[in-house]
């Protein structure tokens, strides 16, 4: 699963690098019209730019994250399901992705920007996409107790 986190990481960086290679200093390119966008932000805060500024509180935060999903995945290794183990990969994946930005920027490089019209999405990333689809299906299974999250 080391290998499903480390290509997730090396897939955020390298997008995140043509993003600031040749979206930073222009306008936005468009894909698909107004609709889809990649647009350059800098985001110093959390999703939706909550808590902007605040980059000790994420370093900390993401930290003890990190920290109790590495210890879940070695205290249960032998009782997590492949699916499970899957899910906190991507996760891991995406929030290194992320960490790695503020560590070296103060704030994380986003670029995908869809806009509908009557509501324009925040500008997200390839990390984004790893943490909140792995954690949206997670907590689908734990919903649906195809994951049992006790002992």
């Amino acid at each position: 699963m080391f290998i499903i986190s480390l290509l997730i990481i090396v897939l955020d960086q390298v997008i995140k690098q043509y993003a600031i290679n040749n979206l930073k200093d222009g306008g936005p390119i468009s894909v698909i019209g107004d609709f889809f966008q990649l647009r350059y932000v800098e985001n110093s805060g959390a999703a939706f730019g909550m808590l902007k500024d605040a980059r000790l509180f994420f370093i900390i935060i993401t930290l003890a994250v990190l920290v109790y999903v590495f210890y879940i995945l070695i205290k249960k290794r032998d009782r997590l399901d492949k699916i499970t183990k899957l899910l906190l990969a991507i996760f891991i994946g995406g929030t290194v992705g992320n960490f790695i930005d503020r560590l070296r920027f103060g704030y994380v490089v986003d670029f995908f920007s869809f806009d509908f019209g009557f509501y324009k999405f925040p500008v997200f990333n390839v990390a984004d996409i790893a943490i909140t689809v792995s954690v949206a299906i997670f907590a689908l299974l734990v919903f649906t107790n195809r994951i049992d999250l006790d002992d």
